[in-house]
C-alpha cells in the first residue's frame, strides 16, 4: 500500500497539474479524488472543510489541501498535500518564464486556440461543485433566493453590499443562531415529551 504522505502528494500534484481555472475549478476534481476514489473522508466532511477553506484568507486550492491533509495525518499530511498542490504551478510558471515570453504566448495561434478551448471546460468545472454543494446543503425552492440574492449583490459592485466578507459574517451568525434555536426547541420538545410520559404513568 502506498505511503499515505506520498499518496497525498501525488494526488494533489495530479490535481494541480491538470486543473485550469483556479481553486473553484479544482473542487469537483478534489471531491472525486478524495471522497469517491480514495474515500479518505465523507462527502459532508469534505463540504464542511470546503466552507472553512473558503472563509480563510489565501488560495482556495491550498487551503482545502491543507485542511484535508491535516484531517488525515496532521501537520505532515497538510504539508505533503500543500506541496503537491503548489509544485505543478511553480514548475509550469518557471518553465514559461524561462522559455516563453508574453509576446510569444499572445501571438501564438496554437496557444491561443488551446486556451479558448479550455474556457468552456473551466466553466463546467466551476458549476459542478456549486450544484453538488447546493444539494448537500439541501437548498430548495424556499431557500434558493439566498445564494441568488447574495451573488447578485456581490456582482452589483455597489458600495458596502458588494463586499463578500459581509455575507460570510452574516452566514456564520445566521447558522449559529439557527443552531442555538434548534437546540432550544429540541430540548423543549424532549422536556414536554418526558413530562407527558410521567403524567401518563
Amino acid at each position: 500500500m502506498m505511503n499515505i504522505y506520498l499518496s497525498l502528494f501525488t494526488t494533489f500534484f495530479k490535481i494541480g497539474l491538470f486543473t485550469f481555472g483556479g481553486g473553484w475549478a479544482m473542487i469537483s476534481i478534489i471531491e472525486r479524488e478524495i471522497v469517491d476514489k480514495h474515500k479518505w473522508i465523507e462527502r459532508n466532511d469534505f463540504l464542511d472543510l470546503l466552507a472553512v477553506a473558503q472563509s480563510l484568507p489565501g488560495i482556495l486550492a491550498v487551503n482545502i489541501s491543507v485542511a484535508i491533509g491535516d484531517r488525515l495525518r496532521g501537520v505532515k499530511g497538510s504539508m505533503a498535500a500543500a506541496f503537491g498542490t503548489i509544485l505543478p504551478s511553480f514548475l509550469i510558471i518557471l518553465a514559461i518564464a524561462i522559455f516563453l515570453t508574453p509576446d510569444i504566448i499572445k501571438n501564438n495561434a496554437v496557444v491561443s486556440a488551446i486556451f479558448k478551448g479550455i474556457r468552456p471546460a473551466v466553466v463546467a468545472l466551476i458549476i459542478a461543485p456549486v450544484i453538488t454543494s447546493a444539494k448537500a446543503a439541501k437548498i430548495g425552492w424556499k431557500t434558493i433566493w439566498i445564494p441568488v440574492a447574495v451573488a447578485l449583490l456581490i456582482w452589483s459592485k455597489l458600495p458596502v453590499v458588494s463586499n463578500p466578507i459581509i455575507y460570510i459574517v452574516l452566514g456564520g451568525l445566521g447558522g449559529y443562531f439557527w443552531y442555538v434555536n434548534h437546540n432550544v426547541r429540541k430540548s423543549t420538545d424532549n422536556t414536554v415529551t418526558q413530562q407527558g410520559k410521567e403524567d401518563e404513568q
